[in-house]
């Protein structure tokens, strides 16, 4: 697997979760767990269930993240080209309908669907087509509702 690029901001973003997950919501966890543990049998002890069930998603959650965080690749945005796509640009695009959008590449755990631009994945489907292309250049993307041609109209630096 290749490595993902992600930005320093990001990458401290994971890792102060991570340090979260480990330092405060695990050692509550195993606490409201303790303290259920000595209410007696735990065969109906909804909260003693409960609570190893958050613990379990939390130690998912943190494992997951330090995956990301070790397929990542710190990578500094500013000596990155923009006569391409790549990782960290802006990139306006065209459909074949002619609506344009806009897109911030950006590493795990930088993605913002709601943020403008749209800050998606480099190993997303959009990100993964467009990388590399220049100004004028079209590229087919598979999407659910089918394939979309975009035209990259405009690759700019990260703000």
């Amino acid at each position: 697997m290749d490595r993902q690029p992600i930005t320093r901001e990001g990458y401290d973003k994971l890792k102060a979760e991570v340090h979260e997950i480990e330092t405060v919501l695990l050692p509550r966890c195993r606490e409201a767990i303790k303290t259920a543990r000595e209410e007696g049998d735990l065969s109906e002890n909804t909260e003693y269930h409960s609570q190893r069930e958050t613990q379990a998603m939390l130690n998912a959650k943190a494992a997951q993240i330090k995956t990301k965080l070790a397929n990542s690749q710190i990578t500094d945005v500013s000596d990155l080209p923009t006569d391409k796509v790549a990782f960290g640009c802006i990139v306006t695009v065209k459909d074949g309908d002619g609506e344009e959008s806009r897109y911030e590449l950006v590493g795990p755990g930088e993605d913002d669907y709601m943020a403008e631009p749209m800050k998606i994945l480099t190993a997303s489907p959009v990100g993964e087509a467009l990388i590399g292309k220049k100004v004028g250049q079209k590229t087919k993307v598979e999407k659910p509702a089918g394939t979309v041609t975009l035209t990259v109209v405009k690759v700019e630096a990260p703000a």
